[in-house]
């Protein structure tokens, strides 16, 4: 009984641990594309539905803003070329039920090597025949 007992409990920490990983790899893939200004890579792991959100903070007031994903995606399509930007991610906290994953990632975001604001994202993702895609995305910015 107690080997059945921590056989089960090792096998649903191991596949939540999985879940986990997989979401993340599905975060590091966005964000590969999103560096490397590929579109096509971001769209792959993107539900057509996803909606994008950002709220921004500054002593002259906060402001809520919306994206579409065309207009973001013309946006990483446009940027010019020797406009270098990072995101880095420092930390992953993951949240998986069933079919829908949360993740908080702090970040910080430079642009040719200087830090231009730091935050959060706050991803939303659904798992689809194929893997997680992301259907929402809503991120913090303060300088």
């Amino acid at each position: 009984m107690r080997n059945t007992l921590f056989s089960l409990l090792m096998l649903f920490g191991f596949s939540g641990q999985a879940q986990n990983i997989e979401v993340q790899k599905t975060i590091e893939t966005f964000f590969e594309g999103f560096h490397a200004k590929d579109t096509v890579k971001i769209k792959s792991i993107c539900s057509e539905k996803l909606i994008l959100q950002s709220i921004s903070e500054s002593p002259k007031g906060n402001k809520f803003s919306e994206e579409s994903p065309k207009e973001f995606y013309v946006s990483m399509a446009t940027i010019p070329a020797e406009v270098k930007f990072e995101e880095k991610i420092l930390s992953y906290n993951i949240q998986v039920d069933g079919t829908m994953a949360h993740a908080w990632t702090p970040y910080e975001f430079y642009i040719n090597g200087k830090l231009s604001h730091k935050g959060v994202n706050a991803f939303t993702l659904f798992k689809e025949a194929n893997g997680w895609k992301i259907v929402h995305l809503i991120d913090t910015r303060r300088k």
